[in-house]
C-alpha cells in the first residue's frame, strides 16, 4: 500500500517564476527568478556569470517547468 505525502509547496508564483527565467535576454541571465524565489546566493553568481553563459538558465528553466525547481527554503516551486 503506498501512502501520498503531502509536501509544502513555496509561496512563489510558479508562472512569474517561470516567465523571468524564459525572457533569458532581458531577466534570465541576470538570475532575476534566483533572486525572487529567495535564493540570493546563486542569484549573485548568476548576475556575475551571466547565468552561466546561458546554459545554467536553461537548465532552471527546464527544472522549473518540470516542477522539480525549489526555492530558497527547499519547498518545490510548482503551478498551483
Amino acid at each position: 500500500m503506498e501512502q501520498e505525502v503531502e509536501q509544502e509547496v513555496s509561496d512563489a508564483d510558479f508562472m512569474t517564476i517561470l516567465l523571468v527565467c524564459i525572457l533569458p535576454a532581458l531577466i534570465g541571465i541576470n538570475g532575476i527568478h534566483r533572486f525572487m524565489t529567495g535564493k540570493v546566493g546563486t542569484g549573485v553568481l548568476m548576475l556575475l556569470t551571466l547565468g552561466g553563459c546561458g546554459i545554467w538558465t536553461l537548465i532552471d528553466l527546464i527544472m522549473i517547468a518540470t516542477g522539480s525547481f525549489k526555492d530558497g527554503d527547499g519547498r518545490p516551486v510548482v503551478n498551483q
